[in-house]
This record gives structure tokens, sequence and C-alpha cells, in this order.
């Protein structure tokens, strides 16, 4: 065992975690996070970096660069093209990030669970009772992303956001050792939902980005603010952009979870169980027959993986690859 396996089993020891993850000042600790994250100091960014990689599994093999100005440039890291294929199939809806897989399965009524026996409504969870009652009876699935893990996250299908609703709230840790202490914990967070409709199918998929401790920050493509603790205005941003299976969304300014929820009619993908690894373009759910033959059916989208452009820093993306109402874009 090394130094540092070691250490960091001595930290995922249930109590100990606990106390140092959520017995602290959160909200002070996410925004100290957030702007130590930023320094470009090359001696603190490099140390950084390197306790970072010494304490966890962090891999940069499939990065695009090697390079970083600072520990929030390594966060939100781009991919060499073809890290991460996409499955093609019409009729799969795929990973939108790599995560480990959490709770999952079919939603009973408008209930689903964090963890076995801990039990949130939809309702709770959007803030929107006529939303929770479209997917009542559906299936839902918990992606959970390490701190090491690629923080970007994609579109799961053809799809179009019309609306995005920014709910402000706590930044309780999301790993499985809080999940079993924090009843309702998703629904006590911090959260942004994206709305979406599958292109030509009239099938609404939601997608939940949950922030937590130290990751209270949330950047979309489609949206020129930066959701997170500081932000103040409006939660619901009425939008129109439309992505292409795969094409990146948004990203996480370090790691947290994203819920993905489907109506009634959709099915876990075979190979998806809890407690496995996913990746970007792995199979998640699959779509009633009926549904992907209206997609196979419809003229002008385009369903390859390798139709869409390469990933690029939001900073310098073309326009084109969300077309929405609200067109400018910074980067924080």
């Amino acid at each position: 065992m090394t130094l540092g396996s070691g250490l960091l089993r001595l930290l995922e020891q249930e109590d100990l975690n606990f106390l140092l993850t959520n017995r602290i000042p959160r909200r002070l600790a996410t925004q100290f996070m957030g702007w130590f994250s930023q320094i470009e100091q090359p001696l603190v960014r490099g140390v950084s970096i390197g306790l970072w990689h010494f304490f966890s599994d962090l891999d940069l093999s499939d990065s695009k660069k090697f390079h970083f100005r600072s520990v929030h440039d390594c966060f939100i890291r781009e991919l060499k093209e073809g890290a991460r294929p996409i499955d093609s199939n019409p009729e799969i809806l795929v990973s939108p990030c790599d995560a480990i897989v959490g709770a999952c399965g079919t939603v009973a009524g408008t209930t689903a669970y964090q963890i076995k026996g801990f039990p949130y409504t939809l309702a709770d969870l959007f803030c929107d009772h006529a939303l929770a009652d479209a997917l009542a009876n559906g299936r839902y699935v918990t992606l959970r992303l390490t701190s090491s893990m690629y923080h970007r996250f994609h579109a799961p299908h053809d799809c179009r956001v019309d609306q995005v609703t920014y709910i402000s709230g706590d930044t309780w840790n999301v790993n499985p050792i809080e999940l079993r202490r924090v009843e309702r914990l998703f629904c006590k967070n911090e959260r942004a939902l994206l709305r979406t409709n599958l292109t030509n199918g009239d099938q609404t998929i939601v997608v939940v980005a949950v922030a937590a401790v130290l990751v209270a920050s949330i950047r979309l493509h489609f949206l020129d603010v930066l959701l997170g603790m500081k932000y103040r205005g409006p939660n619901i941003f009425p939008c129109d952009a439309l992505f292409r299976k795969g094409e990146e969304m948004g990203w996480f300014q370090h790691g947290s979870t994203m819920l993905i929820f489907a109506p009634d009619g959709f099915s876990l993908h075979e190979d998806v169980e809890e407690g496995m690894a996913i990746r970007v373009g792995e199979p998640l759910l699959r779509l009633r027959k009926s549904i992907s033959a209206r997609l196979r059916r419809a003229p002008g989208i385009p369903t390859s993986p390798f139709a869409a452009p390469p990933l690029r820093d939001a900073a310098h993306a073309a326009p084109a690859q969300a077309r929405s109402t609200s067109r400018s874009r910074t980067d924080h």
C-alpha cells in the first residue's frame, strides 16, 4: 500500500469523511476553492495538481493538453478528439458524462432514491409538480463524478433544451457516505435542471446537474451566466438550444452528480448497473421502438457522433455549437 492510498483509505472512513466534508463552513470552503483553483502562479499550480494526483486516480493521458494555467484549467480540461466515441444507435440514450452509476431504475410514482432506503420526490427535486407528473413511473439514473474525472457533460441524444431552472441551495458532499446520512440531499443542494426534448420525438428528458461542497458552479455553453453561489438573478431561463448527440453542453467547475430522468416506456440499458464506471457516449437508457422509429424518419437530424465538431473551450466555441436565445458567452 502506498502512502497516498493509505491516507485516502483513512479519509474514506465514514465518520471522519462526514466530519471533514460537512462539519465545516461549506459555502465558505466552496468559495475559497473557487478562488484558489484559479490561481495561475506556477508553484501553487504545480504543487496543487501534484497533490491532487497523489491522492486520487487522476489520469491525464486522454487530455487534449498537458500543461495547465491553474488547477481549475485542469478540472475543466478537454479531451483529445475521439477519446469518447458516441454510440450512434438511435435507440440509445448515452451517458452525458464520465461517472460512477449510483441509484437507478424505475421511478415509483414520482419517488426516486438517492441510495437504498433514502427516497426523494421529483416535485421536491424539480420544484415543478407538472414536470414531476410528466415523468411519473419513468426511469432515472444517478451519475456521480469523482474529482479526478473528466468534468464536461454532453447531450445524451439529439435534443433541444427549452428551459433551464436554477435552484439555489446548500453544498452538501454527494458521496455515498453523505447519501446514507442526509435525507433528500439532492433536493437540498444547489442544482440546475435542463428540460430537454428529443428532436422530433416529443419526449421530455430532464438532466439535473447537482452541485456539492467545493463544486457550486455550473457553466452551460448556451447561457451567458455562471450558475453558482454568487449568481443573483432570475432562476428560470427560457431558451432554444439545439444539440446533436454527444455534443458538449457545459461543465462542472469541479465534480459532482448528474441525475437523468426519462418518461415511462424507456428502460435501463442491459449493461448498466449500480456501482459500475461509465463514460461519455456509452449506452445508458434504451428508447421505445416507436420513438426510435420516429427519430430515424426525422429528416435532417444528424445522428452520427462523428458529425459533431471537435470539443472546444467555451471561450473559443463557435455560436453554432448551440443555437440559443442567449448568444453571448463568458468563461469564468
